[in-house]
């Protein structure tokens, strides 16, 4: 369970995990396919398409058992662990993101953030206080980080990334526009922007509602 889900059904499980987590939260027991296709934006037949690839099935008449759906689709997206994660460039965006609260609920837990201006090192980002890249080996590797998320411009984005990897990180959300190279060990999201605008401009051009 777990191995061989498709990408497409594996993008749409956190979708179902944070409606059922509301759900949850407003002391529900149950929720039906149709309703959390409704509160997840997916049709009804692919909720339970996508589930059935994590060997879960509702109760006819009463729909899924929330906690226990909770409890598989956190094991399947692996979030029954927190992981400590640290941000690699303290612009804008590697700021707010080092501030954002909702990575907790999915299993990252950010505790550093480095960038190499001496201008910004030692400046204040709510809980942290910005560390210089040359202290970043040493810190990766006394605390086992895993995880990095890049915010660098795109002509040291490679050269980045071989310097986390050396120090042993092997997951990397990378925001720079630029395809990274990397070892078959290592994970890489890439997250462009650009991209993500230009599609949202065509689907607006072409009247299309459906732009994700």
């Amino acid at each position: 369970m777990g191995t061989n889900i498709p990408k497409p059904a594996l993008e749409r499980l956190p979708r179902y995990l944070r409606a059922l987590r509301r759900e949850r939260g407003r002391g529900k027991s149950f929720m039906s396919s149709n309703a959390l296709g409704q509160a997840s934006g997916v049709e009804e037949f692919q909720v339970r398409k996508d589930l059935s690839h994590v060997q879960v099935s509702g109760r006819p008449g009463r729909g899924y058992r929330i906690e226990s759906l909770i409890v598989t689709l956190e094991h399947v997206l692996g979030l029954d662990e927190v992981r400590d994660a640290v941000v690699v460039g303290a612009g804008r965006l590697g700021q707010a993101l080092s501030q954002y609260p909702g990575f907790e609920n999915f299993g990252f837990n950010i505790v550093r953030l480095f960038d190499n201006d001496p201008e910004k090192v030692g400046q204040q980002v709510g809980d942290f206080k910005i560390t210089h890249v040359q202290q970043m080996p040493e810190w990766i590797n006394r605390h086992g980080i895993s995880v990095a998320m890049m915010t660098v411009p795109a002509d040291c984005a490679q050269e980045v990334a071989d310097q986390l990897i050396k120090d042993g990180v092997t997951g990397l959300w990378n925001f720079a526009p630029v395809l990274l190279r990397v070892p078959e060990h290592v994970v890489v999201r890439h997250e462009d922007l650009a991209i993500g605008l230009a599609q949202l401009s065509h689907h607006m051009a072409w009247g299309r509602s459906d732009a994700d």
